[in-house]
């Protein structure tokens, strides 16, 4: 799908991709696939996460199936730009738990010629857009929408529904806190939340 020789007349030339989709649907593997592709044709490429993901491991980028690749765990998007001079792709997983500069960033290391791909949460727990994502998604030249399968029905899942308490927005988890729900099995467990909370 893209081409790692990057070169166009002797000019790099910049764009963005973002890998998106509900918990469990293969992003932060396709997000390595990528990077591991660019690495076997020899370009340089740097690869970053948000502080606050230490679910497997503090630097590492790591899938739910234990694939890594290592990275750079940074606390705000400006440092991107501080981290990767002198490369030509740029990897960022979670994308989702940035702050809202997020975009802009990748649309300065775009222009410079740099190759950023993005994955992440396009969906909170609530079913709302996450964080930076949305923006991200309206400047990003490729967009991937990958599904993971509902635990219920089988079908496409495409909400990270969160079992128990609690509203707030970031909390790190795994196969205890979240499902991956189709629309249908999502919309019957916030109804009957909702019910359970009257």
């Amino acid at each position: 799908m893209f081409l790692e020789n990057n070169s166009h007349r002797g000019r790099r030339q910049g764009w963005i991709e973002v890998i998106c989709g509900s918990m469990f649907s293969g992003k932060t593997e396709e997000l390595i696939r990528r990077l591991k592709r660019a690495e076997f044709a020899k370009m340089k490429v740097e690869i970053f996460k948000p502080k606050v993901d230490t679910r497997y491991a503090e630097s590492d980028v790591v899938s739910h199936n234990q694939i890594s690749i290592r990275s750079t765990a940074i606390e705000h998007s400006s440092q991107l730009l501080l981290l990767t001079s002198d490369v030509e792709v740029v990897g960022i997983d979670e994308a989702q738990f940035f702050d809202e500069g997020l975009p802009e960033v990748c649309n300065e290391l775009a222009n410079q010629g740099i190759r950023v791909i993005c994955a992440g949460l396009d969906m909170d727990f609530m079913g709302r857009p996450f964080g930076p994502m949305p923006n991200l998604l309206a400047v990003a030249e490729f967009v991937t929408k990958v599904h993971a399968i509902c635990v219920e029905t089988g079908n496409l899942a495409n909400y990270s529904f969160r079992y128990g308490p609690g509203d707030s927005v970031v909390q790190l988890g795994e196969k205890e806190s979240y499902a991956p729900l189709s629309r249908e099995a999502y919309n019957k467990h916030m109804q009957a939340r909702k019910k359970n909370s009257q």
